[in-house]
């Protein structure tokens, strides 16, 4: 018996660069689009066919953009999420890693505590509501590692997704 897996026009797909570095993720309706319009050439396309009423397309995983795409580094926008990543969804005074965590104002904003990333880190309930409303030393705790921005990163794009076998010998950090 043969079992193929099914795969949507949602599936995602890497895009790379004329360099081969990647730049973005994108779903096979997008990337299918860029193919057909000759912005882009597929380099990796075992997921199956896309039948249409004219044609029928190989669905891709990996595209390669045919000119090369200057970028800049995204700033990190300071949000809950992005926070729980820095903090790799640990508490920053127990070490323990919850479920459900908590933001925590280093300097409370009520002592003159800025939103800022250096003063902003993840806690779990019951270390936020012992430190409650005073800095960390006023509480008697200390805190795992100090806060700080995370720095730019050309790869952000790829951070918490799957990343698919295909993809790994793109991709520098992952190993083949």
């Amino acid at each position: 018996m043969l079992i193929r897996k099914v795969y949507s026009l949602n599936t995602p797909v890497l895009v790379l660069n004329l360099d081969y570095q990647p730049v973005n993720v994108c779903t096979v309706r997008r990337a299918l689009t860029l193919v057909i319009k000759g912005k882009a050439d597929t380099l990796e396309a075992n997921r199956g066919i896309i039948r249409t009423c004219q044609e029928n397309f190989n669905t891709p995983s990996i595209i390669r953009l045919a000119h090369l795409v200057k970028r800049p580094y995204a700033k990190r926008k300071l949000t809950k999420r992005e926070i729980l990543l820095r903090d790799s969804y640990a508490c920053q005074y127990c070490g323990r890693k919850a479920r459900y965590l908590t933001m925590d104002h280093v300097k409370p904003r009520i002592q003159g505590g800025k939103q800022t990333w250096d003063n902003i880190v993840s806690a779990c309930s019951k270390c936020n509501h012992k430190k409650a409303g005073r800095t960390p030393i006023q509480a008697g705790m200390v805190l795992l590692k100090k806060p700080r921005a995370p720095y730019p990163s050309p790869y952000y794009m790829l951070y918490g997704r799957t990343i698919f076998d295909e993809w790994k010998p793109f991709i520098p950090w992952e190993t083949t």
